[in-house]
């Protein structure tokens, strides 16, 4: 009986101290607390001890390791976030003081021909047009993926085409200069849409894999909507800065640096809310892709717009200028073809130094923005990493989505500057290529906004896949087929 109380005791002591070690190591989810050791009543004479089994895994802990999928979010913010959200709002501020000194300045040397309501009323009414058609064709797109992006490919153009007409018909060295490139642009544009027609199968499919994978959600949906009520805000303010421009009667010599000044906050601000709406429905994307875990769409939003609004505001200054050089150099690459001309010389240099950049800064990486929390930059060389692990960068850079988004952003921009063009052609024929161009712009700004959903849907099924191959097939299936034929 004495040795039997002994050894009971013993192997108390045992397991207590291993419950210690296991908490100190951290394992204890991993590993659940042994059960009490059961022994039989003195009176049995039996010294049996059933020891439970260490592979039991209890249903708590399903969702402890699914949590535990997840890497935290970063704890502190950069350096370089913090500085760019200071610059941003700091720019708010300055473009504020500019339009209002520009208002001070065009009401004190006012035009005699000018008329405020004829100039305000055809733009606000672009944008206000903009907004509805951005959110008609995001409808579009979340229904039918594969339909939308087989006609932005022949709308596009078309509303383009029709454009450069109109601008054509005002009759101004303005009018005409920025006719011939609409006109050209549409050309590009068929052509273009003529040369990617083999990939176009694939495209259709991940499209329409990666929207509905997330879904219509009405909470994401009034984000969205609350998204372009911003931009469109925005728009009208930034407006009246360039209204006060064309009110004014003294042509100054600083008048092309504050239009430079208004569109570059104009280029970044319109950015940052699209990059906001990109985060966050990568987030929500990535999650339900990865894990079969559901974010909600305020957690996804309030991250976005907070803690990562640093890295969002980095992305949107550093991505958009990286992408814009990239597509400079490969358009070069295509028109210099095989040539040694002295024009074309520095074309590999341009695609060498575009293809080191894209590797720090890529929209890529505002998947890991979102979902786990990191530096723009750290984020973007991760996403890149994993790219060029699974031999993917071939496959991302044939993606269509950015070209889709491309294309619907021209037609609405497009569309936009038929409505106030037009509008303005009958009211006020002088300053009417003005309003055209302003209202393309806008309007094509406001529509990248509404397609950043469904651009961070695919932006998030290909991380996704990068992160765990097992999560997909139709992505190992295309990259055997670029392995047979690379075009």
């Amino acid at each position: 009986m004495v040795r039997l109380e002994k050894k009971r005791d013993s192997v108390r002591i045992h397991i207590r101290a291993l419950e210690r070690s296991e908490d100190d190591n951290g394992r204890t989810a991993n590993n659940p607390t042994p059960a009490p050791v059961d022994a039989s009543s003195s009176s049995s004479g039996s010294n049996h001890i059933n020891v439970p089994r260490t592979n039991q895994v209890a249903p708590t802990q399903v969702d402890e390791a699914a949590a535990a999928a997840e890497p935290p979010a970063a704890a502190a913010t950069t350096f370089t976030s913090k500085l760019f959200k200071l610059l941003f709002f700091s720019h708010l501020l300055v473009l504020a003081i500019l339009i209002a000194f520009l208002s001070i300045r065009g009401y004190f040397t006012k035009s005699p021909t000018f008329r405020l309501a004829r100039y305000f009323t055809p733009l606000l009414s672009s944008v206000a047009s903009a907004v509805v058609a951005s959110l008609l064709c995001l409808l579009w797109t979340l229904a039918a993926p594969a339909k939308s992006l087989k006609h932005s490919l022949w709308l596009s153009p078309l509303s383009t085409c029709s454009m450069g007409v109109l601008l054509l018909l005002h009759s101004t060295a303005a009018g005409l200069a920025f006719g011939a490139v609409a006109l050209a642009l549409a050309v590009a544009q068929s052509f273009y849409a003529c040369w990617i027609t083999a990939r176009l199968p694939y495209a259709y499919r991940v499209l329409s894999l990666s929207v509905s994978n997330v879904g219509f959600s009405a909470t994401v949906g009034a984000r969205v909507v609350l998204a372009l009520a911003v931009s469109a805000v925005y728009s009208s303010f930034w407006a009246l800065g360039v209204g006060s421009i064309a009110a004014s009667a003294d042509a100054g010599r600083l008048v092309p640096v504050y239009l430079l000044l208004l569109l570059l906050s104009l280029a970044w601000t319109m950015h940052v809310i699209r990059n906001v709406v990109h985060v966050a429905v990568s987030h929500i994307a990535h999650a339900r892709l990865l894990r079969g875990a559901d974010v909600s769409a305020r957690d996804a939003f309030g991250r976005a717009c907070g803690r990562a609004f640093g890295d969002v505001c980095v992305g949107s200054a550093a991505a958009s200028a990286v992408g814009l050089f990239r597509g400079t150099a490969r358009t070069m690459g295509l028109l210099a073809g095989g040539t040694d001309e002295f024009m074309f010389s520095c074309t590999g240099c341009c695609q060498g130094v575009a293809d080191r950049l894209v590797e720090h800064a890529n929209e890529w990486g505002f998947v890991h923005v979102g979902a786990y929390g990191k530096g723009f930059v750290r984020a973007s060389e991760d996403t890149w990493g994993m790219f060029r692990q699974r031999r993917m960068e071939g496959l991302i850079d044939q993606d269509l989505t950015g070209s889709f988004c491309f294309l619907s952003g021209t037609a609405v921009g497009a569309t936009s500057a038929l409505i106030g063009g037009s509008w303005m052609l009958v009211v006020d024929s002088a300053r009417a290529t003005g309003v055209t161009v302003y209202a393309f712009v806008v309007g094509y700004f406001i529509m990248r906004i509404a397609m950043a959903w469904p651009q961070a849907c695919v932006s998030a099924y290909h991380v996704a896949y990068a992160e765990d191959p097992r999560s997909d097939s139709t992505i190992p299936q295309r990259l055997r087929e670029l392995e047979r034929s690379p075009h």
